[in-house]
């Protein structure tokens, strides 16, 4: 080989090995997508992956993925991103925008999505995953939730959801059911057919379906068992679109509810199989992590190996279950550049990953100057209102997280500081008032002050570290001089099943309010620090 030549296969494979300082592995870790992730769906274009999550009443709402790998992704979009595409006025937290689809067809993306208390079952559509989305397309004759889509040899497209039973032979059971969706006339046409109900007689809230048409066979992959202890997923078969369908004998294909309730990861169901452009199968779904049978990162998202034996999805073929390490995908190794653990709001929008509750109306925060500006507005968090709120998601069960805020008030009313935030009503918060910083905590409604201490400078670090399941706060007038507020505090604040839905998730930010007060006042916010530790 001639010396320039061999130089340069050198420098090939310190690249290929070495992209953005990592090397190769042979082995990836679950989940691929941790913390407030729930209800994953995901498509391929080519050699491009794409992923939607549920958001419920977080806005922007419907967080889009892509990778190259299945295992490395990057956000590259928040689906619902205008204000008047979906309004969550009102709403609780649990309710909003519930499972989405994502689907791609002759060059247009598809998302189908369900806004529970809105106006139900819609769908967007975009020629670049990225944006921007068309206006919504409500389909007010499809009951109930979960939509899917699929296109059928003969290019019709089929919507699949689930919906009540008009008299339950055991509870808790729906129906799945299919129809034509006419995209010219944005409608169901034709005649509904229901599918299953589940693969046992006492199936119970089967939903979330998925069509595919594989080996020549249509498989309907469905969850059953609720998001809880006894999700699972069940696959069923047809040589029709339209049914009859028929259970698989080894369903549920994928469960750990014969695992106990002491085993770690849990609640698996809710998956979306995907076929990779070298012809391997593999399977999103949802799981979660528990320490000490406590939730407290809520839904995420994790990937499964699967295999066909004849029509039957086989699931980490020997193992049945999903592992939280195991080989990865025959792909080409594709790590995204990670992004700064400290935001020093340099830029002239927010980062995606910041989020607000429900949908804003009107501009309450600005970037400028190297600095978060936030408003303060008489509408406070635990209201069914949108207020000055901005978070990102928990992603670890082990985590570090501070900010500088310059914050000054004569009134006491006026408040600003950093909050963790599961609902209006399970929330911790950090605040800075007139002469005064402030620990509060609100569980299950019930809200109450942990310790109070007298502060007067304009300046504040805020300060916040947690250990799965015991979290510290404290404050400073420096970065590397802080003083613990309040004892340690414990995170099933933010836990499910704790006052807490098991749908949303646990965010981490900022927040200003003058309490049901006009004001002209704000807080400025220097930057903001999170950093996992596990």
């Amino acid at each position: 080989m001639h010396l320039n030549s061999f130089i340069l296969f050198i420098i090939g494979l310190t690249i290929t090995f070495n992209v953005f300082g990592q090397s190769v592995p042979s082995k990836f870790n679950n989940p691929i997508l941790s913390g407030y992730h729930p209800d994953p769906s995901i498509c391929r274009v080519n050699d491009d992956y794409y992923l939607v999550n549920s958001s419920f009443v977080w806005y922007p709402g419907l967080p889009i993925y892509h990778s190259k790998d299945l295992v490395n992704w990057k956000l590259i979009a928040n689906a619902i991103d205008r204000p008047d595409m979906v309004s969550f006025d009102g709403l609780p937290d649990k309710l909003g925008l519930f499972a989405p689809t994502i689907r791609h067809h002759d060059g247009k993306f598809y998302i189908i999505n369900t806004c529970v208390a809105c106006k139900m079952n819609f769908y967007i559509t975009a020629t670049n995953p990225a944006g921007p989305w068309s206006d919504p397309i409500w389909l007010p004759d499809a009951p109930g939730i979960d939509p899917s889509l699929f296109w059928d040899d003969d290019e019709k497209c089929y919507y699949t959801g689930m919906t009540d039973v008009e008299k339950e032979d055991w509870p808790t059971q729906k129906v799945v059911y299919n129809q034509e969706l006419d995209l010219e006339q944005n409608k169901l046409v034709g005649e509904r057919h229901y599918l299953t109900y589940g693969h046992a007689n006492n199936a119970s809230y089967t939903e979330g379906p998925h069509l595919y048409k594989i080996n020549g066979k249509y498989l309907l992959l469905v969850s059953e068992g609720g998001t809880g202890m006894y999700h699972a997923l069940s696959v069923h078969h047809s040589d029709s679109i339209n049914g009859p369908y028929i259970s698989d004998y080894i369903n549920p294909v994928l469960s750990h509810r014969h695992l106990g309730e002491d085993y770690p990861l849990h609640a698996i169901g809710h998956g979306d199989l995907i076929e990779t452009q070298k012809g391997e199968w593999w399977c999103v779904m949802l799981g979660k992590r528990r320490i000490d049978q406590v939730t407290t990162l809520a839904r995420e998202t994790f990937l499964a190996k699967v295999e066909f034996e004849g029509h039957t999805p086989i699931f980490n073929p020997g193992q049945g279950k999903v592992l939280l390490e195991q080989d990865r995908p025959n792909l080409p190794w594709t790590p995204i550049r990670k992004e700064s653990d400290k935001d020093q709001f340099n830029n002239d929008q927010l980062d995606m990953e910041w989020c607000t509750i429900r949908t804003t109306k009107d501009s309450f925060y600005s970037l400028k100057d190297g600095n978060l500006k936030l408003n303060l507005r008489k509408q406070v968090m635990d209201s069914l209102v949108n207020s000055s709120l901005l978070l990102k998601r928990i992603k670890h069960h082990k985590f570090e997280a501070n900010t500088k805020m310059s914050f000054d008030t004569n009134k006491s009313n006026e408040i600003a500081g950093l909050t963790i935030y599961r609902t209006n009503e399970n929330y911790y918060q950090l605040i800075k008032s007139k002469n005064s910083l402030i620990l509060i905590k609100s569980f299950k409604g019930k809200q109450s002050e942990i310790a109070r201490i007298p502060y007067k400078n304009k300046e504040v670090y805020l300060h916040v570290e947690a250990n799965d399941l015991e979290v510290q706060f404290s404050y400073g007038r420096s970065e590397h001089s802080l003083n613990p507020i309040g004892s340690k505090q414990s995170m099933l604040v933010i836990a499910d099943d704790q006052g807490n839905a098991q749908f949303n998730g646990p965010g981490i930010g900022v927040y200003a309010s003058s309490n049901g007060m006009q004001s002209k006042n704000s807080a400025l916010f220097d930057w903001f620090y999170y950093k996992g530790k596990n």
